[in-house]
Parts: structure tokens; C-alpha cells; sequence
């Protein structure tokens, strides 16, 4: 049986939740730099692993939370979007690490770190977006937030392009070629998913402003 405070009470608990899941996902980011750093070496996916159970874990509870609770800070499907989109970004890096420990030794002196760093940033902003929720609708300063979540977004698109002029040019290994447009592809997606998450937010903010 629920009591009255849990039905109609507590709806705040959902900020909390939301800022843990943004830091799971800066969590993977700073994880994929670390590994970079080992250039595949004595790495773990360990704390891949982690970041992405936390962000399970914090998913099915925000779903059984919204089941729970009568009146929420936001709109429930606001609350159910946002959480989808931030739970894909520490999946999508956990892809991305599976993959480059397995294939590192065949990619020889290939630079990933400047891209997992735009990906860093890019979780930077999504944690700072989504503590500000809790703070009230600043629209102005959230719109700055989404604008420098989109520069890094455009930034790194216009880096993929340099990537395949560069591999479609140079690279005469085939399999070479194809292991890096799939990694640097997973990197961009993974931006993508801040993106995607930073614009959840924004229409969020537009929509109680």
C-alpha cells in the first residue's frame, strides 16, 4: 500500500535521479579517456561497465518512481525522455571501449583522445544542463548551455568528414580502414547522444517557460 507522501509527495526525488544519471554518463567519458591513455594496454572495462549498470539501474528507477509518484516537477514524459537519452550515452561509450580493447594492437598510432575529449566536454554541459533544472527556468543560460552542446556537435561533425577524407586517401589496409570509421563512428555517435540529451532539456525549459 502507498502512503499519501509517497503518492503525492516527493516529486523533487526526480532531479536527483536525473543529475545522478548525467554523472554516470560524464563517469563513462572520463573512463574512455583513462583507457585511451593505456592505449588499449592493461585495460578494464570495468568501469564502463559500471557507469552503464549505475544508468540501468537509475532508469528503472525513475520508470518505477513516475509509477509511484502522483505529482512530479516535470512532465512525466519530459522526465521519461530525458532519462532514455542520457541512458544511451554511457552504453554507446561502453561500445565504443569493447571494441577499441579489442582491436587496438591492429590500429597502430591512431589518435582517438581528441575526440573522446570533445565527448567529455560535451558531458561536462549535459551535468551542468541538468542541475540546472533543479534551479528554476533560466532560459538564457540554458539556451548558452544547448548552444555550446551544439558548437561541440558541429565541431565534431566537420571533424568526421576530415576522418574520411583522410582515410579514403591515405589508408591502404582495408581492414585498418574499417576498424577506424567504425570506432570514430561510434565516437560521434556518442556526442550525438549528448546532443540529443541537451535538446530534451532545452525543450524542456521552453515548454515551462
Amino acid at each position: 500500500m502507498f502512503s499519501l507522501q509517497t503518492i503525492f509527495g516527493k516529486g523533487d526525488k526526480f532531479y536527483g535521479l536525473l543529475e545522478q544519471s548525467a554523472e554516470a554518463a560524464h563517469a563513462a567519458s572520463r573512463a574512455l579517456s583513462a583507457l585511451l591513455g593505456l592505449r588499449g594496454k592493461s585495460a578494464s572495462l570495468d568501469d564502463f561497465r559500471l557507469a552503464r549498470q549505475q544508468e540501468k539501474e537509475l532508469a528503472a528507477r525513475i520508470s518505477e518512481e513516475l509509477v509511484n509518484t502522483f505529482v512530479t516537477v516535470l512532465e512525466r514524459e519530459d522526465i521519461e525522455a530525458l532519462s532514455g537519452a542520457l541512458y544511451k550515452i554511457p552504453k554507446t561509450v561502453e561500445k565504443f571501449a569493447e571494441r577499441y580493447t579489442i582491436t587496438a594492437s591492429r590500429l597502430g598510432d591512431i589518435d582517438f583522445g581528441s575526440r573522446a575529449a570533445m565527448l567529455e566536454k560535451a558531458c561536462e554541459v549535459i551535468v551542468t544542463m541538468t542541475r540546472q533544472l533543479r534551479k528554476g527556468i533560466q532560459l538564457e543560460e540554458m539556451k548558452q548551455l544547448n548552444d555550446k552542446l551544439q558548437s561541440i556537435e558541429n565541431e565534431a561533425d566537420r571533424l568526421i568528414l576530415d576522418l574520411y577524407r583522410d582515410l579514403f586517401n591515405n589508408e591502404r589496409d582495408p581492414i585498418v580502414l574499417i576498424l577506424r570509421k567504425d570506432l570514430f563512428e561510434i565516437l560521434e555517435k556518442a556526442i550525438d547522444r549528448c546532443r540529443d540529451a541537451g535538446n530534451v532539456i532545452y525543450q524542456i525549459v521552453l515548454k515551462n517557460s
